[in-house]
C-alpha cells in the first residue's frame, strides 16, 4: 500500500526485509559515521563565487551535495513504517532556523529540493526558506499544528496517539505529513552556528527520518602528505542512518561521492545528467 509521501517497495533484498523486522524501531537500527570535510575546497569555491557575484553560503554547499548524492543513490531517499521499505516521493530536509539569532528561539520546519536542482538553485531555495521562518513568526505549517496539539487540555496525547497509529497505518492525511519536521529525507543542524561540537543525533521513532547529519565546530585533522604528517582544517559531520533502508557498502559509496563534489562544488554547477530511479520500483 502506497503513502501520501512514498511508494511501497515489493522486492527488497529478503535480509533486508527480515532486517526491518528484527529492529522493529529505527532507533534498534541507528548507525553512526563522522564524516571530515576538508574546509579548503569549500572556501576557496565561496571566495570565487562571492568574486563573482554570485554568494554562496557553506550550508547551500552541502545541500547540494547531498541531494546530487541522492539522484546517483536513491536508497539514501527511503524510509521504514511498520516494517515496510518505501521509495519517498521528494527530497525533504528538516531544519533549524533561528530566530534573530538566539539559540533557545528557533522553528524546524522542511525545505524541499528537486532532483535537476543546481548549487544556485538550491542557495535560492534555503535564502527563501529562512527568509520566511524568520519573519512568520510562529505562522508557519509546523508551528501552527505544534501550537494546535498543545492549546487544549489532554488534546497533545490524544492526538499524538492517533497520529502514530495514522502513520503506522499509512492513514495520515498529506496535510499532517507536509507540516510534519519528522516526514523527511534527512534532518540537517548546524551546532557550529552556536559554537558547539558535532553529535551524533538519534532519528525519530516517530515519522519517516532516515537519516541526521550534524555539522560542529571545525577541528584540525592529521593526515599524511608526501611522507609527512599534515594537520587538514575539517568541517566535521555526525551522520546517523537507518541501517534497514541499504547496505554499509552502498552508504559508503554514497557518501564517498557526496565528498568528491564538497571537493569540487563547481560540478553542482550544472543539473545532473541522469537522475536515478530507486532500482525496486
Amino acid at each position: 500500500m502506497n503513502r501520501a509521501d512514498g511508494k511501497l517497495l515489493r522486492h527488497t533484498d529478503p535480509m533486508y526485509r527480515i532486517a526491518a523486522h528484527v529492529m522493529a524501531k529505527r532507533s534498534d537500527s541507528m548507525n553512526s559515521i563522522t564524516l571530515d570535510i576538508p574546509l579548503a575546497p569549500m572556501e576557496a569555491y565561496i571566495r570565487a563565487k562571492k568574486k563573482e557575484g554570485t554568494p554562496i553560503s557553506h550550508m547551500a554547499v552541502l545541500m547540494a551535495a547531498y541531494v546530487r548524492a541522492v539522484t546517483e543513490y536513491p536508497a539514501l531517499n527511503r524510509f521504514i513504517v511498520n516494517k515496510r521499505a518505501y521509495s519517498r516521493n521528494g527530497i525533504a530536509v528538516g531544519m533549524v532556523v533561528l530566530k534573530g539569532g538566539e539559540a533557545d528561539n528557533g522553528t524546524m520546519s522542511k525545505i524541499y529540493f528537486q532532483p535537476t536542482d543546481t548549487i544556485f538553485d538550491i542557495e535560492e531555495r534555503i535564502q527563501a526558506y529562512v527568509s520566511n521562518n524568520r519573519a512568520e513568526g510562529d505562522n508557519n505549517s509546523t508551528d501552527k499544528l505544534i501550537n494546535t496539539l498543545v492549546s487544549l487540555p489532554g488534546l497533545l496525547r490524544a492526538a499524538v496517539c492517533v497520529i502514530k497509529w495514522a502513520d503506522k497505518h499509512n492513514l495520515l492525511p498529506k496535510a499532517i505529513i507536509d507540516a510534519s519536521p519528522f516526514h523527511v529525507s534527512m534532518v540537517f543542524t548546524n551546532l557550529a552556528s552556536i559554537r558547539t561540537n558535532h553529535i551524533y543525533h538519534h532519528c525519530y521513532d516517530f515519522g519517516t527520518t532516515s537519516i541526521v547529519m550534524a555539522a560542529g565546530n571545525t577541528r584540525e585533522v592529521a593526515k599524511r602528505k608526501g611522507g609527512e604528517i599534515v594537520f587538514e582544517k575539517c568541517l566535521p559531520l555526525g551522520v546517523v542512518m537507518d541501517e534497514r533502508i541499504a547496505s554499509g557498502s552502498y552508504f559508503a559509496m554514497a557518501f564517498r561521492r557526496m565528498k568528491q563534489y564538497l571537493n569540487d562544488p563547481s560540478l553542482l554547477e550544472t543539473p545532473p545528467t541522469e537522475i536515478k530511479a530507486d532500482p525496486e520500483l
